[in-house]
């Protein structure tokens, strides 16, 4: 018998869906036509084991136990899902083959291995288990995926990676939470600190951000506009161009290049009008932009939120809909932008389904160019899992929530783009001098509109006044100038504008922030090793994060924006900077995905892990986190005293990069 082990029963559905006929359900199973059976985990079976486990004595949250570090292992039933692990047991004792069918990614792997680690498959049945990547869930997708089975000993580096960060996750958030709990009960804070590898940087970005929003003094700078019109009556000159102060000027100008010096920039306006021009330098340069890539769902995630006010979780949750109850799209936790190029024989069942379930891309649909062939097209950056695009599923569309329409529209607008002309544009540079000084004006025009006649532009009600005022310097015609034409400065004006704070966070800039980890890395040997893909967190775990830091009352909601608590504030203030900071998280994901290259071990990795986790308990022991006294938990989790009731641990976040000066913070133990 073949056993065919999916990671959730949705996906096992989908294959026995096309095995052969007729199915019976059993419990926790199907058993097709030829003998085969179907089953699945649902998510993690398997979780690490309490501290407890290992000695009961860990039941009392005491410093002295710190760290706590097991020698042997142990994974545990979850108690929800024992049943389901029951049945797997006995049909993974039964089968003759075992083929893994996992989601296609690090967690995925590990827990059906898990699962197969746990029930002691001898060896020569464990070399032989086959391994099935699945995107999508229609028919012919999974057809094809039982179709090109590989090795699941191919996978071992993956499921060692999730293996090495599951373990050190545990370490980390299981040490640094009771050691920063048990220090703020000392000092009246009575609630859970949890601390974890990606929330806890994650808060501390936030902080930062509110700090330096708290603490920001604008300031006055100064521009000069000269209003041109040309000698030559008949031609009908008229444009603004900007002053370009001079090395000259520099005593008087800040870090940015604004002059904050008044009468400096009311002499120029005095010495500019009503004085003859004349034009220097005419650049053109035509420029071509190709439509972005498909989502992978960090991106899905930073558009929604832009577009439709969704919080990250929302559009997981929405994703995970369309993927497993409609089939409508692709495996959504991708952190994949591209396409394989066999896929390009889907596009026109692809482009049928969605013609029939979103009204609103019927157009954009006729008028696409199905022969181009973008960049998005590229085996060499598909690994495992690709873009999330929509499938070649019909439905009808009333059967979808208004969220699962958004959702919809954004993921296939995104696909149907592929088949647009690029977005082509002249950038015109004029530069002229006025008594002396260097001016500037720019346009841009559009040449052919390309894949961008697919998104209208939104309105942005909310854009500052400094934002429109770039948006029209850069939208205004320019007339046919060459250089050496003489033109008049009929008046120069002085524009007053004041420096802005950094905005406050918001769920689509959050999740932009995670994904750009490398803007806010102090190590500087460490931002060189950076890949641009490397972010806080991972594709599947980001929502999450985010939501568990609200749960826990460290973050909260003030319209759009995200701010941090007063405990959340004090917490970070509490904790040394290299908690707070992304470096640590950041070295992490990239010697994990050194791992899962083969370029890195297990042991190297975890060796260094605990080095420094043993630097940071000491430090806790130390020092008692006063800048959480006088601060209420909102949600106090300790069951009675000296015990406390522990939270399932989740990696943090991220932090700002700015180093906090934390003495005021902490006091010293005698």
């Amino acid at each position: 018998m073949k056993l065919y082990i999916a990671e959730k029963p949705s996906l096992g559905r989908a294959i026995a869906s096309v095995l052969p006929k007729p199915h019976k359900n059993e419990d926790g199973y199907i058993r097709v036509g030829n003998g085969d059976c179907v089953s699945w985990c649902i998510g993690h079976l398997l979780e690490q084991a309490e501290p407890d486990a290992y000695d009961p004595a860990y039941k009392q949250w005491k410093l002295e136990h710190l760290p706590i570090i097991p020698e042997q292992w142990q994974l545990q039933p979850k108690p929800k899902t024992r049943k389901q692990l029951t049945a797997l047991k006995k049909l993974i004792k039964q089968a003759d083959q075992i083929v893994h069918a996992g989601d296609p990614d690090r967690e995925g792997q590990l827990l059906v291995d898990q699962v197969i680690d746990h029930v002691g498959v001898p060896d020569k049945k464990r070399q032989s288990i086959q391994r099935c990547l699945i995107n999508d869930l229609n028919p012919t997708a999974v057809s094809r995926a039982l179709n090109q089975l590989r090795w699941n000993k191919e996978f071992i580096p993956l499921a060692t990676s999730a293996l090495a960060r599951s373990r050190a996750d545990w370490l980390y958030g299981i040490n640094m939470t009771r050691a920063y709990t048990v220090q703020g009960r000392k000092v009246g804070f009575d609630g859970l600190l949890s601390v974890g590898r990606v929330q806890t940087p994650l808060l501390g970005l936030v902080v930062q951000r509110d700090v330096t929003i708290a603490n920001f003094v604008s300031k006055s700078f100064y521009q000069v506009k000269a209003h041109l019109i040309d000698n030559d009556k008949s031609r009908n000159v008229n444009f603004s161009a900007l002053w370009k102060p001079s090395e000259a000027c520099q005593p008087h100008m800040d870090e940015e290049g604004r002059v904050l010096n008044k009468a400096l920039a009311e002499n120029v306006v005095k010495r500019v009008t009503n004085k003859a021009a004349t034009v220097t330098k005419v650049e053109k340069k035509k420029k071509s932009q190709a439509a972005p890539l498909p989502y992978n769902l960090s991106a899905l995630q930073i558009d929604a939120a832009k577009r439709f006010s969704m919080s990250a979780k929302q559009v997981l949750d929405t994703c995970q809909s369309l993927y497993e109850k409609h089939k409508l799209i692709t495996y959504p936790r991708s952190d994949c932008r591209y396409l394989p190029v066999e896929q390009l024989a889907n596009v026109p069942s692809v482009f049928d389904a969605t013609h029939n379930n979103c009204e609103k891309l019927q157009d954009a649909i006729a008028h696409a160019d199905r022969s181009r062939k973008s960049k998005a097209w590229n085996d060499s950056k598909v690994s495992a899992h690709h873009a999330i695009v929509p499938t070649a599923k019909k439905s009808d569309s009333s059967r979808l929530s208004k969220p699962e329409q958004n959702i919809y529209e954004l993921i296939a607008r995104q696909y149907i783009a592929q088949f647009y002309p690029t977005h082509e544009y002249e950038d015109t540079t004029v530069e002229l001098i006025i008594a002396g000084g260097n001016f500037i004006a720019k346009a841009k025009r559009i040449l052919t509109p390309g894949w961008k006649t697919l998104y209208p532009a939104a309105k942005k009600n909310n854009a500052d006044k400094e934002d429109k005022e770039a948006q029209e310097d850069i939208q205004q015609q320019l007339p046919a100038l060459k250089k050496g034409d003489s033109l008049h400065c009929r008046t120069g004006e002085l524009v007053e504008k004041l420096t802005q704070p950094p905005k406050h966070f918001t769920d689509a800039t959050l999740l932009a922030a995670m994904t750009g980890i490398a803007r806010f890395v102090q190590n500087k040997e460490l931002l060189k090793i950076l890949k641009e893909t490397d972010g806080l967190g991972t594709e599947a775990t980001r929502a999450g994060i985010i939501e568990l830091l609200f749960n826990r009352s460290f973050l909260k909601r003030e319209g759009k924006n995200i701010r941090a608590t007063e405990a959340g504030k004090g917490l970070i203030q509490a904790l040394p900077d290299a908690a707070t900071q992304p470096d640590m998280t950041a070295h992490w994901e990239t010697q994990l995905n050194a791992i899962s290259q083969r370029e890195a071990s297990y042991t190297n990795f975890m060796t260094p892990m605990l080095e420094s986790l043993n630097t940071l308990i000491e430090e806790s022991k130390v020092s008692l986190p006063t800048s959480l006294e006088g601060i209420k938990s909102a949600k106090p989790s300790f069951k009675k005293k000296g015990s406390y009731k522990r939270r399932k641990s989740t990696s943090g976040t991220k932090a700002s990069g700015a180093s906090k000066k934390k003495t005021s913070a902490k006091r010293k133990i005698a």
